[in-house]
């Protein structure tokens, strides 16, 4: 229970933020796992939308760092985990 005003508007602020941080941590998870099933479907059409996915799930990971709702490294572990599942792919042709 907040005592003053200016801790229940922090409260609000910290519900809003709290929202906003989920929803777009959703979205990075949603990429991130279309963009490793399309690197691990095997068909040879995808490799512009693989591409497109990679870019993508790159720059949102790497917005996230940016706003705060990721650490560096944990992003850099996912962004390491994408690299070498493409390689994988690339080297089992």
């Amino acid at each position: 229970m907040a005592n003053t005003l200016s801790a229940e508007k922090r409260i609000d602020v910290n519900k809003r933020n709290q929202l906003r941080n989920k929803a777009y941590k959703s979205t990075i998870r949603t990429i991130y796992k279309k963009c490793l099933v399309a690197i691990s479907n095997k068909d040879e059409n995808n490799i512009d939308v693989i591409n497109s996915l990679l870019s993508l799930s790159y720059s949102k990971l790497d917005k996230a760092v940016q706003k705060g709702m990721m650490h560096k490294n944990a992003a850099a572990s996912k962004k390491a985990a994408l690299a070498k599942a493409l390689k994988t792919r690339e080297q089992n042709k």
